[in-house]
């Protein structure tokens, strides 16, 4: 329901929330000295309005300019209501100079502004670009735009196309007094001064950009007398009487003519033709004051005229002649006779009690005044003059001063308290506190444009350092330093409440003709009338205003009017009798959340105590009221906001509109001052109401002590009291106090990392894009939250649900009425906070601009009493207590408005934003959201308590369960929960999730090292996917960097799976030998054939036995496609290969040779590289080159390989070492020391030389071989480098084979050696020596056979006959065979008689 609107205004003022006002000041001086005696004019201000201000497509919509003059001074600022203007504001001073009454006026024309500003010495034109021409071409979008005062600074205002110096007579020492200008339809500038002897003088310049000069007329009364009356003697009439002096100019173009109207002192009117410079009328106007005896005798001082002008009534004249305690208006019509002549209807005559007329304006129906009373407080009232009841103004409720005193509750800190009513968006404007302070100060230093919170801050500082400037003692009690705290701040408070009242000393008023918008202008601001809603306008009347009243506009009925009328008459008189502590406790039981019937109660209970009159005055009204119900439900119905639906829409403002219609509406009222002024309209409404409510409560709790006695309806209205009348004022008393403390509360300011991390959060829960986001912020500083609310969310809503219900087919062309739109804005705004409608816009515009605390303080005082969108405060809760760190309180909060989800618009908006995850039920939408928030913020325990409760919510949802299950699995894994993220993968209902979580357990177990807790889960029915996916991983990753066979192993040895165990093991070996060719990966394959060996032995021998990986197998990855590889295309037919059975002699030959090749690594560090794929035949030959003979013999015998490339090659070595200098043997050490002597004995010091023949010589010992080759093969190598041969290699050789050394020998070319070989064996075999041959008996008949190598000897005797040299030898050789045939001759012919 649209509230019901009164007669009556309300003044909202518009502080402004800067610390200083950025005027900037131009200094005119035209070299003038200043008048003698010059006569001081009061302070004045006036107002201009742009010819379309009251059209919504124009660029000068509500759009204004005001000023103030003060002695040499001009004010001036314009602003408009709805974009913010830059540069607006500039401050002229004229040097020497005082600008006269009425001496600022502004016209414009089509393309300019045009000020027109008069002084006692001077005239001045500024010339300023009209907005439409600084903005022509395209439609303005923005929030801000430049004001017409932006360039001032560069006009050259002292030129003469700016401003000239007024002629003066000779002698002449007074200035002018009241004076008016004007613009011609050419351009001509014209200036009319009183002047001080009568008459008027008009200074005319010529058009701008025009050479010319400046022309100056007198208009005298001589001209009409001497038309009219030319018989009368000349010094008559050139006379120039007092009172001829005009105390008052007004003009008016008519036609091609202008007419100067002029209220002398006289108390006449005349009207001066300036075309014809006669003067056409003349009127006595205490023709209309019945009542003038005595007034003619004095001369008229205070007299006003005024003008207005209307196609329907033509010029209307508005008279007040300032007579003492009986003021009059009259208002006069100018009608036009034939032959130009013409005279005043007179229209009605209208008193006014009041003293001191500050200012008067005049519209087409109404008569606007501003007084100041005895006093000093402000008097605004209006009347229709045509249409009025006899001395019956119409009431404006006008702002009082803020109150003198502080209450301080005795649990409240007097400092906050102070603080709190300073800094109140309603009570003080920023430069009464600046100043305040500067006083306090002393004026040690000038207070520059500071922020508000510095402000506060530095009064605080200013305010404690006086205080303890002022205490002598250093220790007192803290109730007398409370008291100490009371006396400073009370006296700063003062200071400031001086300062505010001198700045809101009433200078003038201002209407704007077009739109109805009614301004007072201030000394330090400028406050905006709006009309007062009926309820409201019962409440504040005052009571003679109210006792005259007989019906009311929110009541039909007669009878129930009355009896409203005589209720709201009991109700002031109620509040007349609540004193200010019980309010304070009132008040105070509202912000603790205590009960309003039981705070009623006990304000009800004091009153009975301690004002018996007045109690018995109430009741005695009570008797004249018939029907108290009926009353009280009409004032609680007009009272109550709430709506059925929604307010507003959230598609464009208005569909269908052209785009310049759409961009008007969206910066209708959006400036800042339109801004504070709808707001604080809300908050005084509120204010207003909530009194109203708590004394309708009071009386409701008296109507119940009174009992039937105070109903003639008996006990059915005692009961309806009780049960529906009362609860309904506790809770319209709850909601108004309220939107009372939302609109004085702060926004508070925002870093950008919160501002980022909000938006982030917003976009996580799909709201990024809503309304309630801002996209501007105000440029108030600071600016309550309902301040920002209503520009960033509330106003877009409220105008476009205005103009979606207007019945105009084109709202673009009616008028911007100002009463009619700011009432409705007002009315709205408030339904859009009213706690119990089901928008919920406010509170998500306090989430979106990240106002936590705030939010918070809200949801906590609608808690008890408000049932509506329960569900959606408790997740803005949520929110707050997230943004401030309290997780587990959030968490709660997350809980308690699951369950309102299907049953509130903005949660089920939440949900319905779900697109992906489409779930089963609305709540399961909502828990994704929240449990997507909690992950977003970082709080994994949250998400795991949340899911696990979501999951009771989807027992038939098995999507829902997997992603619910999942989210559990993951962050218990992510927080080291090993053994409850398992659980959770467990529980998982869906195969191909459950996998993807076991495949992130084991790689995230394995980056921590954590694989005691891998390999000790059960894994049922999990066994093989648990071992696919190590043996994927392990396969697919780098060797060293993981360590999943090991793990892989682990994992079969803790289940006693040896042979897999072994498997996995020989595995890796193959792969490092293959891919890891560095001393480490030989280690480490070392190591893993070691285990491989132990695996395979722990299991009995039948089954020690593993299959072969195959050398560059492709493995099998699990949920691989068995048709199509990598790329998608047709995979070739596998080749069948054979599989090969390694048992343990397998393994250890693969370990003996792995371990060989670690062996030369570690030796030879850069044969790591060849080692690791080298053959066991190839393993030797490195090993031997490198020395590690001992290595190189254990090879060849595990893999039965001949020992004859070490023997060759340890005999190379000795060979090397003989013949080798210190270097060699140095190095040799090396080498040796790797392979294990036999035991020494250090009889002497020993070369490396000898070490190695003694390596050697062991070497051969230990390894025995037919025909003793390893000997044949170490001598060969040593007679192929001409080596002389070792004795003991010598002996030992001949002890085998003595035939095989005298062929070496012969082969080799020793003929010496070898005929000694001979000479030495024939004598073994004779008895001498034969031990050294290997021969148990010499040659004997009982003796087994003996032989010699003939062939060899016969070699030998050859080669040594060819010789000349060798012939001694030659014959010693013949001679000792010869020896030996005859013992063989005798031994053969004794074993032949022996048989």
């Amino acid at each position: 329901m649209a509230a019901v609107l009164e007669r009556s205004f309300i003044e909202i003022c518009g502080f402004e929330r800067e610390t200083l006002h950025r005027f900037r000041e131009i200094t005119v001086n035209l070299g003038l000295n200043a008048l003698p005696g010059g006569v001081k004019f009061p302070d004045s201000a006036g107002g201009f309005h742009y010819g379309e201000s009251g059209k919504l497509l124009s660029i000068t919509s509500n759009r204004f300019i005001h000023w103030s003059v003060s002695g040499d001074t001009v004010q001036l600022v314009e602003q408009s209501l709805d974009t913010n203007l830059l540069n607006n504001a500039v401050k002229l001073k004229f040097t020497h100079c005082t600008v006269l009454p009425g001496g600022v006026n502004i016209q414009e024309t089509l393309n300019n502004v045009v000020l027109l500003i008069v002084t006692n010495q001077s005239v001045h034109r500024l010339v300023l670009p009209h907005p439409t021409r600084m903005y022509c071409s395209e439609p303005v979008t923005e929030l801000q735009m430049q004001s017409i005062f932006t360039d001032v600074g560069k006009l050259s205002l002292h030129d003469p196309s700016h401003s000239a110096v007024i002629p003066t007579a000779a002698g002449q020492t007074a200035g002018p007094g009241a004076s008016t200008a004007w613009l011609s339809h050419q351009g001509e500038a014209h200036y009319a001064l009183a002047s001080p002897a009568g008459g008027i003088m008009v200074v005319t310049l010529p058009p701008y950009d025009t050479p010319g000069s400046v022309s100056v007329v007198e208009l005298k009364r001589s001209t009409v007398m001497q038309r009219l009356a030319g018989w009368m003697p000349s010094a008559i009439r050139g006379e120039q009487s007092p009172g001829d002096l005009a105390l008052c100019l007004a003009v008016r173009e008519l036609e091609d003519d202008s007419f100067i109207f002029a209220l002398c002192q006289d108390h006449k009117l005349r009207m001066w033709s300036f075309k014809e410079q006669a003067c056409l009328l003349e009127a006595d106007m205490l023709e209309y004051m019945p009542a003038c005896r005595g007034v003619k005798q004095v001369a008229g001082q205070g007299h006003r005229l005024c003008l207005a002008f209307s196609p329907t009534t033509g010029l209307c004249l508005l008279v007040y002649l300032a007579v003492p305690q009986r003021g009059q208006f009259a208002v006069l019509q100018l009608v036009a006779t034939d032959n130009h002549r013409y005279s005043l209807d007179h229209i009605s005559s209208l008193y006014s009690t009041q003293e001191t007329l500050v200012d008067l304006a005049l519209t087409s129906t109404d008569i606007w005044g501003l007084w100041v009373d005895d006093s000093n407080t402000t008097v605004v009232k209006y009347i229709n003059f045509e249409h009025y009841t006899e001395g019956q103004w119409n009431q404006v409720f006008t702002q009082p001063p803020p109150e003198e005193e502080v209450h301080i509750g005795v649990d409240q800190d007097p400092r906050e308290t102070y603080l709190e009513v300073l800094f109140s968006p309603l009570r003080f404007t920023a430069s009464a506190i600046v100043k305040a302070l500067q006083i306090y100060r002393r004026g040690s230093e000038r207070i520059v444009d500071m922020p508000w919170e510095t402000l506060k801050k530095e009064v605080t500082v200013a305010v404690e350092t006086e205080l303890q400037s002022s205490v002598t003692e250093f220790e007192f009690s803290q109730e007398e330093y409370r008291q100490l705290q009371v006396e400073f701040w009370s006296k700063f408070y003062a200071c400031c409440l001086q300062y505010q009242e001198a700045l809101a000393m009433p200078l003038g008023l201002t209407v704007n003709p077009h739109t109805a918008m009614v301004c007072l202008l201030k000394k330090g601001f400028v406050s905006f009338l709006l009309p007062c809603f009926a309820v409201d306008h019962l409440y504040l009347s005052y009571h003679g205003y109210l006792s005259s009243e007989e019906e009311t506009p929110i009541a039909e009925d007669p009878e129930v009017g009355r009896d409203v009328l005589q209720l709201v008459q009991c109700l002031r008189l109620v509040s007349e009798a609540v004193s200010g502590e019980m309010a304070y406790e009132m008040e105070k039981a509202l912000e603790h959340l205590q009960s309003p019937e039981r705070a009623a109660e006990l304000v009800l209970e004091n009153m009975l105590a301690n004002d018996n009159d007045m109690m018995e005055d109430i009741q005695n009204k009570l008797q004249d009221i018939r029907n108290p119900t009926a009353a009280m439900i009409v004032l609680l119905r007009e009272m109550d906001l709430e709506t059925d639906s929604e307010a507003g829409g959230e598609g464009p403002i208005t569909p269908g509109q052209s785009l310049n219609m759409r961009i008007s509406l969206s910066q209708l009222y959006g400036s800042s001052t339109a801004v504070t002024v709808v707001c604080q309209a809300v908050c005084h409404t509120a204010m207003t109401r909530g009194v109203f409510c708590r004394d309708l409560l009071i009386l409701q709790k008296l109507y119940l002590r009174l009992g039937d006695n105070a109903f003639l309806g008996g006990g059915a209205q005692l009961l309806q009291l009780q049960q529906d009348l009362i609860p309904r004022s506790s809770l319209l008393l709850s909601s108004y106090y309220l939107l009372k403390h939302i609109s004085q509360s702060l926004a508070s300011a925002v870093p950008v990392d919160i501002i980022d991390a909000n938006l982030q959060h917003l976009s996580v829960l799909a709201l990024s894009d809503s309304p309630a986001l801002a996209t501007n912020r105000s440029v108030l500083s600071p600016q309550t939250v309902v301040e920002l609310f209503y520009q960033t969310v509330a106003r877009k809503t409220i105008i476009s649900q205005i103009y979606s219900q207007q019945q105009s087919p084109s709202p673009g062309h009616a008028a911007l009425h100002w009463p009619h739109l700011i009432s409705s804005v007002v009315h709205l705004l408030a339904q859009l906070l009213w706690p119990n409608n089901p928008g919920f816009q406010f509170p998500e515009c306090l989430m979106a601009n990240c106002q936590y605390t705030q939010l918070q303080e809200y949801v906590r005082l609608i808690g008890p009493w408000c049932q509506v969108n329960l569900g959606s405060c408790r997740f803005m809760l949520g929110q707050c207590y997230l943004a401030i760190g309290e997780g587990q309180k959030a968490l709660q909060c997350f809980q308690e408005a699951a369950t309102e989800v299907e049953k509130e618009e903005f949660l089920m908006r939440l949900t319905g934003a779900e697109e992906e995850e489409a779930a089963s039920t609305p709540r399961l939408q909502y828990y994704n959201k929240v449990l997507r928030l909690l992950e977003d913020v970082g709080l994994p325990e949250l998400v795991i308590h949340l899911a696990t409760l979501a999951i009771t919510e989807a027992v038939n949802d098995t999507r829902s369960q997997t992603a619910l299950w999942t989210r559990i699995f993951k962050h218990h894994l992510d927080l080291g929960h090993n053994s409850q993220a398992y659980e959770a993968l467990t529980q998982n209902p869906d195969s191909s999730w459950q996998l993807d979580c076991l495949r992130q357990l084991v790689v995230v177990l394995c980056e921590r090292s954590q694989l005691q807790d891998l390999v000790q889960f059960s894994y049922v029915n999990l066994h093989d996917e648990v071992v696919n996916i190590i043996e994927s991983r392990a396969r697919s990753l780098d060797l060293l960097a993981h360590n999943y066979y090991e793990l892989l192993y682990a994992f079969h040895i803790n289940r006693h799976n040896y042979r897999k165990a072994g498997t996995v093991m020989f595995e890796f070996g193959m792969r490092l030998g293959r891919e890891v060719r560095t001393r480490l990966g030989l280690q480490k394959q070392v190591n893993c054939y070691l285990a491989a060996l132990n695996c395979l032995r722990l299991i009995r021998p039948e089954y020690a036995w593993i299959v072969q990986p195959t050398s560059g197998a492709v493995y099998e990855r699990p949920g691989a496609s068995p048709k199509r590889n990598h790329d998608g295309d047709f995979a070739a037919d596998p080749v069948k290969r054979q599989v090969d059975i390694l048992e343990l002699k397998d393994l250890e030959k693969e370990y003996t040779l792995s371990r060989s090749r670690l062996t030369l690594a570690q030796q030879h560090p850069p044969s790591a590289a060849i080692a690791g794929s080298a053959s066991a035949v190839e393993m030797v030959a490195l090993l031997v080159q490198t020395g590690l003979f001992d290595c190189a013999l254990t090879l060849c015998q595990t893999f039965k390989l001949p020992l004859t490339p070490v023997f060759e090659g340890l005999a190379f070595k000795c060979i090397k070492l003989q013949y080798g200098g210190e270097e060699t043997q140095n190095e040799a050490w090396n080498w040796l020391a790797a392979n294990q002597l036999s035991t020494i004995v250090n009889t002497k010091e020993s070369s490396a030389t000898d070490e190695a023949w003694r390596l050697l010589a062991s070497y051969l010992d230990r390894f025995p071989s037919a025909n003793a080759q390893y000997h044949r093969c170490v001598i060969t190598k040593l007679m192929s480098h001409g080596v002389p041969l070792p004795d003991w290699l010598v002996n030992a050789y001949k002890e085998v084979d003595a035939a095989a050394l005298l062929r070496l020998y012969l082969n080799f070319d020793l003929l010496e050696a070898a005929a000694e070989l001979v000479l030495e064996y024939v004598d073994a075999l004779l008895g001498k020596g034969h031990q050294y041959f290997g021969i148990e008996r010499p040659l004997s008949a009982a003796a087994p056979l003996v032989w010699l190598p003939y062939t060899a000897i016969d070699q030998l005797l050859k080669a040594l006959n060819e010789t000349q040299t060798n012939a001694a030898m030659y014959n010693k050789v013949r001679d000792k065979l010869d020896d030996y045939h005859k013992l063989v001759g005798q031994t053969s012919r004794q074993r032949l008689r022996a048989q």
